[in-house]
C-alpha cells in the first residue's frame, strides 16, 4: 500500500515521503480500514519536526483522525464487519489502509460524508471537553472563540451555539469571518488584528466574556486577560501563534478567573467513564444531524504537502482532508 511516511524529523517536511510499505494485518480486537478520508491537524505538522508532546518512534505515518470502510476483521471483534463505514481517531491515517482497535471506532453517521466524518472527532471532542467539562458553559454565557476559522475553533463556535451560549467568533481574517457569519450565525464576529478587548466588553455589556476558548496563545492570550469576566474561564487549547503566553497572577487575583488546560484525549484517559460519555455525546449530536463540521479543501495523498500548507499558512475555514482514493 501507499502511505506518507516520516523517516526523519526535519524542518519543512524534509523527512517525509510517500512510498510503498507493507499492508498491515489486523490482530485480536483490531480491524483494517480502507481509508477514504483523513483530516490534517496541527499536531500532524508538528510531529514531522518532533515538536509535539507525542513523539512516535521513527518511521511513522501521521494522520490522527480518519474515516473509511472496514476491509478486514481480526479475531475477537464483534459489532463490525467488512464493508461497514466507520470513523475515529488513532494513528496512521495518511495511507491507503490502516489498522486500528475496533473499540475506538464509531459507525459513520449517515448524514455525514467520509470527509466530514474524518474531520469530526478530534475537533468536536476537544470543543466538548473544553466547553462542557472544563468551561462549564451555561445557556446565556458569553463565549469568545479565538481561531474560530480553524478546525477546533469552528467546532467550538458550532457547539457553543448548541449549548445556548452567546458566541463571539474571533479571527485575523475578515474573509474567514464572513464565511463563519454566513454559515454558523454567531452573535458577533471580531477581527483580532485591530484589537478585541474593548469590542468584547461592549458586546457583553461591560462584564467581559464568561468563557474564552483559546487555541492561539501568544498576544491573543495576553489581550484575553483584559476582557475575561470576573470568575470567568480561559480555556487553553494550544499555541498556534508559536508563543507560549505567561500568566501574570496578579491579574488572575484581581479578576478571579481560571485558566484551564484542555487536552481531550488525556481527560478521557484520566477519567475513563467520563471519556466514554464525551464520545457518546458528540457522536449522538452527529447522528442527530445537529452539528455542522465544515470541509474546506480535499487533496490527494500525493498532494500532502499542499494539504499541510493550508494549515501552516492559515488558509482554511474548517478542515483540510487528504483522500487516498483520489
Amino acid at each position: 500500500m501507499r502511505a506518507l511516511v516520516v523517516e526523519e524529523l526535519a524542518a519543512d517536511y524534509a523527512g517525509c515521503v510517500v512510498k510503498e510499505i507493507a499492508t498491515p494485518e489486523p490482530g485480536p480486537g483490531e480491524v483494517r480500514i480502507k481509508v477514504r478520508a483523513a483530516a490534517v491537524n496541527f499536531p500532524d505538522l508538528m510531529q514531522t519536526r518532533g515538536e509535539h508532546q507525542h513523539k512516535p518512534a521513527l518511521p511513522f505515518t501521521p494522520g490522527m483522525e480518519l474515516a473509511g470502510e472496514v476491509d478486514a476483521v481480526g479475531p475477537d471483534v464483534t459489532g463490525l464487519k467488512v464493508g461497514d463505514p466507520v470513523a475515529g481517531g488513532g494513528r496512521g491515517g495518511f495511507a491507503e489502509y490502516v489498522v486500528l482497535p475496533a473499540a475506538g471506532l464509531h459507525r459513520k453517521p449517515e448524514a455525514m460524508s467520509f470527509s466530514e466524518a474524518a474531520g469530526y472527532p478530534v475537533a468536536y471532542l476537544t470543543a466538548y471537553v473544553g466547553l462542557v467539562r472544563c468551561g462549564r458553559t451555561e445557556p446565556g454565557d458569553w463565549v469568545l472563540v479565538h481561531g474560530a476559522a480553524g478546525g477546533v475553533g469552528l467546532a467550538a463556535v458550532d457547539l457553543a451555539r448548541l449549548l445556548g451560549a452567546k458566541v463571539i467568533a474571533a479571527s485575523a481574517s475578515d474573509d474567514k469571518l464572513a464565511v463563519i457569519e454566513q454559515e454558523y450565525a454567531p452573535d458577533a464576529v471580531v477581527n483580532v488584528t485591530r484589537g478585541f478587548r474593548e469590542r468584547v466588553k461592549e458586546l457583553t455589556g461591560g462584564r467581559g466574556a464568561d468563557v474564552i476558548y483559546d487555541p492561539v496563545g501568544g498576544d491573543v492570550f495576553d489581550e484575553s486577560l483584559r476582557c475575561i469576566a470576573f470568575g470567568g474561564r480561559i480555556l487553553s487549547i494550544g499555541f498556534t501563534s508559536g508563543r507560549l503566553p505567561v500568566l501574570p497572577v496578579n491579574i488572575a487575583l484581581i479578576k478571579g478567573f481560571s485558566v484551564i488546560g484542555v487536552r481531550a484525549g488525556e481527560y478521557g484517559r484520566r477519567f475513563p467513564e467520563k471519556g466514554r460519555e464525551n464520545h457518546a455525546a458528540i457522536w449522538k449530536l452527529a447522528e442527530e444531524g445537529r452539528v455542522k463540521p465544515r470541509v474546506d479543501r480535499e487533496f490527494a495523498l500525493d498532494d500532502w504537502r499542499a494539504a499541510f500548507d493550508t494549515l501552516a499558512e492559515r488558509k482554511v475555514v474548517g478542515k483540510t482532508i487528504i483522500r487516498p482514493d483520489l
